[in-house]
């Protein structure tokens, strides 16, 4: 189905810019010959029409560096500025992207649609998710009470990481050679990593794993829910969390109703 889609997509972008090329050599060939008429007044007014067309221009450019470059592309996820979002269609002068986040949660989208001028190349910094590398390290924190087995909870823990992402692991370190041997990266450690750190209250366990970049919150959601499976069959390991233990109260005895010698206390 998404195979299918792209190829509709570039068979009709491909149609669009072919009925482009035809009008403009159809436009020389019926003016060719007043085109050198022309040529004067043109270069006068260019001068006037270069400035007040300064952001159509730019625009185009900023097409011809995305056709050239082949990024970004339709179907990759990006930030560009505030924008973020999967582009839908990149056209000669406008970007279309479905935004994600803002009141929405999570890598979801929310219903709008963004265009940016293709000026947003020369001009916008642009984050991309998805062109030469298509994961994602994403962390969990997992706070653990101070008396618990840090060693039987790190091991716990590690299991379900690698359980639920192993695969994501392995088809990212082929991924991972493709972008080393393309730029200059160093070697990364893609598998899952369980670290741990004292914080005031309680131990925290950091886990730190490769995901698909359109699977970080269902990922999330089946090592939560993992987790907490597995906690539940250890009384060894418990969660930690912010509470607030009262101990003693000790009440004056103008609250108790009473004098400092045990007389009650009368009022007039």
């Amino acid at each position: 189905m998404i195979a299918n889609a792209d190829h509709r997509y570039r068979v009709r972008k491909a149609v669009n810019l072919v009925g482009y090329l035809l009008v403009v050599l159809i436009v020389l060939l019926v003016y060719g010959d007043r085109l050198g008429t022309l040529g004067v007044a043109l270069g006068v007014a260019g001068a006037g029409v270069t400035f007040a067309l300064q952001e159509v221009i730019v625009s185009f450019a900023g097409w011809l560096s995305i056709i050239l470059s082949g990024t970004p592309s339709v179907g990759q996820r990006v930030k560009i500025g505030d924008a973020k979002g999967d582009i839908i269609d990149i056209g000669v002068m406008r970007t279309t992207i479905m935004e994600m986040g803002d009141w929405v949660k999570g890598d979801q989208y929310n219903g709008r649609i963004i265009t940016l001028a293709n000026s947003y190349v020369f001009k916008e910094r642009i984050h991309n998710y998805s062109a030469e590398y298509p994961f994602l390290w994403d962390e969990i924190e997992v706070p653990v009470r101070t008396e618990s087995d840090h060693v039987l909870a790190r091991k716990v823990f590690t299991d379900v990481v690698n359980e639920i992402c192993k695969d994501y692991a392995v088809r990212s370190e082929a991924e991972w050679k493709k972008l080393a041997y393309k730029f200059r990266v160093e070697q990364a450690n893609v598998l899952p990593t369980v670290s741990l750190r004292f914080d005031q209250n309680w131990i925290t366990f950091t886990l730190r794993y490769i995901v698909d970049y359109k699977s970080r919150r269902s990922t999330k959601d089946k090592i939560y829910t993992a987790l907490l499976n597995e906690i539940a069959k250890y009384e060894e390991i418990s969660i930690a969390t912010t509470t607030s233990e009262v101990t003693s109260i000790v009440r004056s005895p103008e609250d108790s109703g009473q004098n400092p010698d045990g007389s009650s206390i009368s009022s007039e």
